[in-house]
């Protein structure tokens, strides 16, 4: 795969507050995270490393040189429970139907919804999520930049939630991740 997505190279991570993160998402146990779109991975190793050996985290990406990042950093680090693989999520997500407690966008839908992918990846996501499983979005608040995306593309919250009722998603809770950050979670309803 030769394409590079829209925001390739590019990463929230750094402007959330990974504390209010985890203590919004229950990263606990023998669990499976799937991270959708996730570049070189930051938020998959902060995950993996939360989780230790007792869970899993899948790492996707359509971005090759992201992917062997992440491989190459999750190696170094002793990091046996990332599992990275280059994909189209839009297309299929190389897991089993009903394998994933939590799955992570991260300041990814609005990408997807601007290049009208959205769909296929949400239907895929929903065949993988355990009919218990929460989906974690984090997004850019409505508002200019930089840093993120134009203004024009960025998500509310409510507008999220609106793009992901079709789906099967109801908006559970919705924090500040920081200045220009927020996080919504959802579980099918």
């Amino acid at each position: 795969m030769s394409n590079k997505p829209i925001a390739a190279g590019k990463s929230s991570f750094d402007l959330i507050d990974f504390t209010r993160f985890l203590d919004s998402v229950a990263l606990s146990g023998d669990i499976v995270v799937l991270d959708v779109a996730c570049g070189i991975g930051n938020y998959a190793v902060e995950i993996a490393r939360q989780i230790k050996a007792a869970g899993t985290v899948h790492a996707l990406d359509l971005w090759e040189q992201g992917i062997a990042k992440l491989r190459l950093k999750a190696g170094s680090l002793g990091l046996d429970n990332i599992h990275a693989e280059v994909c189209d999520v839009s297309k299929a997500i190389p897991l089993d139907d009903d394998s994933v407690d939590i799955c992570l966008m991260a300041t990814v839908l609005h990408d997807l919804i601007e290049a009208d992918t959205h769909a296929g990846a949400m239907k895929e996501i929903v065949r993988v999520l355990k009919p218990s499983g929460q989906l974690a979005v984090v997004e850019f608040k409505k508002m200019p930049g930089p840093p993120g995306p134009p203004e024009k593309v960025r998500l509310s919250p409510e507008a999220l939630a609106q793009a992901l009722a079709p789906f099967g998603f109801k908006a559970r809770d919705t924090v500040a991740l920081g200045a220009v950050t927020y996080l919504s979670l959802f579980e099918i309803d």
